[in-house]
């Protein structure tokens, strides 16, 4: 069963952040090499407040093979806490496009290795496009329910 179109992972870095901590940290969420699958890392510059330059490095997985692989990696690195938490909060992670919104933290990730749910602020983002048919927030919900279910 098809569960994603797209996923789309994405970082900002700002000027005082080690770029190369949080490129490796980015990549260690893959569990494939990038170039040998042929996945284009991007790097994009934006303008931030006061000017200051903020580098964005995004990965776009579109083929059905590497979006079960992250999925499934993703979701066995997760606690069971994490896991509850994010199925308590999967109406307010899901918008009407069927979009699925994770976003885990910076720091957690780049210092401790650990996947720690964030609402806002310095963070990893993971946006899913799930694959609804009917393309309806519920039958989303459906799948993400059925993905991030917990066994007791």
């Amino acid at each position: 069963m098809k569960i994603a179109n797209s996923i789309k992972i994405s970082v900002f870095i700002k000027e005082e952040d080690n770029e190369n901590k949080i490129k490796e940290s980015l990549l260690k969420l893959l569990p494939f090499d990038l170039e040998k699958e042929k996945i284009e890392l991007q790097q994009n510059t934006a303008t931030g407040f006061n000017e200051n330059k903020i580098k964005i490095f995004e990965i776009l997985l579109t083929k059905d093979k590497h979006i079960n692989i992250f999925l499934e990696n993703l979701i066995n690195k997760l606690s069971k806490e994490t896991k509850i938490l994010i199925l308590k909060q999967s109406e307010s992670r899901t918008d009407e496009e069927c979009g699925f919104f994770l976003r885990f933290s910076k720091d957690k990730l780049v210092k401790e290795n650990e996947l720690w749910l964030a609402d806002q602020g310095n963070c990893f983002h993971i946006k899913v496009s799930i694959a609804a048919f009917p393309k309806k927030k519920e039958k989303a919900l459906e799948i993400i329910r059925n993905l991030f279910k917990v066994e007791d």
